[in-house]
């Protein structure tokens, strides 16, 4: 299926993925774009392998592909749809300036759109626990793979500075195994394998 047949609100749902530039819930997706991506668009943007979509709860969560990126970073410099209308018009017009930008400054598109690294630990965490339990370091690591090591390292440094988070070193470690030890953030002397965070 060529890409001049995705629907308005499938590239609109691509092009508000890749301005959060995270994994959004469809509740996240309804306050950032207005709509939830559900139905028939979440199964042809998963068909094409442009988003992957996950089930939590009783509903989804999504976040793009490398494709959905590549397709997001060819469609700045694509003609405006038909029947766009003034909205839609006015995003387009928007996208070609920042093709434009991003052309003269030799940026990439992720140099314009940086993931919120504080956002994703906290989904992250409360994707493996509610607030108040003890979450490990290694697991959370699981849950960000495309998060570089030192971005969460200093993110998870920074939080601990902040109320109501906590990450501390395991109690028992002799308990710990070597994935445990190995990702491990370091900082104020002390390896610290797990994260709580109250609310």
């Amino acid at each position: 299926m060529p890409d001049d047949q995705l629907t308005l609100r499938e590239r609109a749902a691509l092009l508000a993925l890749m301005a959060e530039a995270r994994e959004l819930t469809n509740a996240e997706l309804r306050a950032v774009a207005g709509f939830p991506l559900d139905g028939r668009p979440r199964r042809r943007l998963n068909e094409r392998k442009l988003v992957v979509s996950r089930r939590t709860g009783r509903s989804f969560t999504h976040e793009l592909t490398d494709d959905g990126w590549a397709w997001c970073r060819a469609e700045l410099g694509a003609r405006r749809p038909e029947r766009a209308g003034y909205g839609g018009g006015a995003l387009y017009a928007l996208l070609a300036g920042l093709d434009r930008y991003l052309s003269r400054s030799g940026l990439q598109l992720s140099d314009a759109f940086h993931p919120d690294v504080e956002k994703q630990v906290r989904a992250a965490y409360r994707r493996l626990g509610r607030p108040g339990d003890w979450v490990a370091v290694a697991a959370l690591r699981e849950e960000l793979p495309d998060v570089p090591r030192d971005a969460v390292d200093a993110e998870l440094e920074r939080l601990a500075a902040t109320p109501g988070v906590h990450v501390r070193a395991a109690s028992d470690q002799k308990a710990l195994t070597a994935a445990d030890r190995a990702a491990a953030v370091r900082f104020g002397g002390d390896d610290r394998h797990l994260l709580m965070i109250e609310g």
